[in-house]
């Protein structure tokens, strides 16, 4: 895949897992941590160590964090670009930072994700409604059509969305400005979930007959 190297005012689709798909998440602070480093991490100037609460909100960030969501042993992200190499930076703090944290805490050593995070440009407006939904939903998305309870380990900015969040992070008014209301976000969202699962089965059950496809979502 050609490398894609991310440009200012466009929106991206970053995600990664842990090395030898092993977890990243091992309980909530570490869902914690890496949440505050999502906030924290987000500003032009150096930072050595994470402080308490989200002290860089007013400060010139890298990019704008349009929605997340932190699974046992991956994440996805959508990003804006707002500075010089914005994405670039905020990934390698934040990567750093948390591996960092992961392997203090748990006494290993060498990496923790596998190789650098994928990139996929969100080229329409139409794709990055549907993407949002995917990925505020994402835990769901991986119960291929069966029906079970959330897990306790992941985490994602459907709160956000609802206008049920504490301590938001996310610029949801690129997206939630496009409807009427929290509600009507909340409709299309679950809507768009039940067609991006189905597909991911009739994808899963071409590529089980030998036939390659390749799904952007």
């Amino acid at each position: 895949m050609r490398e894609i190297k991310p440009a200012e005012k466009e929106f991206y689709h970053l995600y990664n897992r842990g090395v030898d798909k092993r977890k990243i998440f091992l309980e909530q602070r570490d869902l914690e941590r890496f949440l505050a480093g999502m906030d924290q991490f987000n500003t032009l100037k150096s930072i050595g160590s994470l402080g308490r609460g989200h002290s860089v909100s007013t400060e010139p960030k890298l990019v704008k964090l349009i929605a997340y969501c932190l699974n046992q042993n991956h994440f996805h992200l959508i990003l804006e670009q707002v500075a010089n190499k914005g994405i670039e930076r905020f990934m390698h703090k934040l990567g750093m930072g948390y591996a960092k944290y992961f392997n203090t805490k748990y006494k290993r050593s060498g990496a923790l994700f596998q190789g650098k995070y994928q990139v996929r440009h969100v080229d329409s407006n139409e794709y990055l409604l549907h993407l949002s939904a995917y990925i505020n939903l994402n835990d769901k998305a991986h119960t291929r059509g069966h029906r079970v309870s959330t897990s306790e380990m992941s985490r994602s900015s459907w709160g956000e969305y609802l206008n049920k969040a504490e301590n938001p992070i996310c610029e949801t008014s690129i997206i939630l400005e496009q409807f009427k209301n929290p509600n009507e976000y909340k409709k299309f969202a679950e809507e768009s979930l039940k067609s991006i699962v189905e597909r991911k089965l009739m994808i899963e059950e071409l590529e089980d007959q030998g036939i390659e496809l390749i799904d952007t979502l």
